[in-house]
């Protein structure tokens, strides 16, 4: 019997859960830079250590869930008419907004020099006001003063961030540059394999060789273990064209654009054969995360686990727990069993607010010199402070969204 199905006219709620639960947890163990004495498997690797920690997977789980939408995006937009042309241009849109936001952010993590006449809170304070303005989805009116008043305010906003920028100086004396940090690493993947959906649409037959390449690439370019000598397979002199065009593209040693391809093929098939048994579905779900985890055991062998080398053992065995998570939360909702995602559900649909809220934060925090109390910051009691924080960002979000602030790129 022939289950396939590809229909995108339904909003995947799966998709919303796993989005949710990987925001809150990315909002958790960021956190983690106010507190000490954190158990080192909810960290971050060092760099060469053979190890994966619960921050490790937070980053390649979002891009998985990039791609996880990017099917259903589209082809809503074709639905509703939208053309080829237009689609395109709505990725470059969505794909600048990203590198925008995320160059001040990250520009901003060095702190700034003495020498400039505001302090770092005043500078996250600004940022985030000026990209509400820019991109809040601001509510649909034919009134010609209230659409006056949202032209204003992203001019506004504009005007803001340009100030920001010519204005900031780094500690070393550094001015603005381009450095994408996270939101800029999704804004180059989504762009690339959102531009491979548009030309391959829904079929497997081209989606799953394009994301054989990705992996391959990152095999043959990243560095293996000391055993095998510390050095890619594909160890070419420095300036070749290969690696400059990866470059070029922002493909870099292919992992995350794996992850974001993963998670396209993952929602293609999904939503093709949604109504096969769930028996059949449920083995399949099985065979891959065992596959993967399979791969990354043997790859293990050759490749440390890393997120910093951004190893190809790292991809497999994220690509597992992603596929595995996915599958378990999109169970959950398809059996009504998703109740308890009310309680995070705004950090899987206003994720970029969710994501921009903590800022305010900090900003605050900086500008009135608050500080939290010691017993606050060490161990478990520091990490249930980070889980509480997760928590209120998540229903700032929620209150926010009740006034319409709501960033939509």
């Amino acid at each position: 019997m022939n289950y396939s199905n590809t229909d995108f006219s339904q909003r995947n709620v799966g998709i919303d859960l796993f989005r949710a639960l990987t925001m809150f947890v990315m909002i958790f163990v960021n956190d983690f830079w106010k507190i000490h004495d954190v158990p080192h498997w909810l960290e971050h690797a060092s760099r060469g250590e053979d190890f994966l920690g619960l921050a490790d997977v937070v980053f390649p789980c979002f891009l998985f869930a990039v791609g996880l939408s990017i099917p259903f995006a589209i082809e809503r937009r074709y639905s509703k008419g939208k053309s080829g042309e237009s689609t395109i241009g709505h990725i470059l849109s969505r794909t600048l907004a990203l590198l925008v936001m995320g160059a001040f952010i990250t520009n901003s993590e060095a702190r700034l020099s003495p020498d400039v006449s505001y302090r770092i809170g005043v500078y996250w304070l600004l940022m985030v006001t000026a990209f509400i303005f820019i991109w809040n989805h601001y509510l649909r009116s034919d009134n010609p003063g209230r659409k006056k008043l949202y032209t204003i305010l992203k001019v506004a906003g504009l005007i803001i961030l340009f100030y920001l920028a010519v204005t900031f100086r780094n500690p070393d004396g550094g001015v603005f540059g381009a450095r994408w940090g996270i939101l800029g690493s999704i804004g180059w993947t989504y762009l690339i394999c959102a531009f491979i959906y548009v030309f391959t649409r829904d079929r497997l037959k081209y989606l799953l060789p394009i994301w054989g390449v990705f992996l391959i690439i990152c095999i043959l370019g990243s560095r293996m273990n000391e055993a095998w000598g510390e050095a890619p397979i594909l160890a070419l002199p420095r300036g070749n064209f290969y690696n400059e065009m990866l470059r070029v593209l922002h493909i870099g040693n292919g992992a995350l654009p794996a992850f974001t391809m993963g998670g396209v093929i993952v929602s293609l098939i999904s939503t093709k054969y949604r109504k096969a048994p769930a028996q059949k579905r449920a083995v399949f779900t099985l065979l891959a995360v065992a596959v993967f985890f399979l791969a990354g055991i043997i790859s293990r062998q050759f490749w440390i686990l890393a997120k910093l080398g951004a190893t190809p053992t790292w991809v497999f065995f994220v690509t597992a727990i992603s596929i595995g998570t996915y599958a378990i939360l999109n169970w959950l909702a398809e059996q009504g069993k998703a109740s308890w995602f009310n309680v995070i559900k705004p950090a899987g649909t206003a994720t970029l607010t969710c994501y921009l809220i903590p800022y305010v934060w900090y900003a605050f925090a900086d500008i009135t010199g608050y500080v939290l109390p010691d017993w606050l910051t060490h161990g478990y009691l520091g990490i249930i402070k980070c889980l509480c924080f997760a928590l209120i960002i998540i229903g700032i979000t929620y209150l926010l969204g009740r006034i319409h602030i709501k960033l939509k790129i």
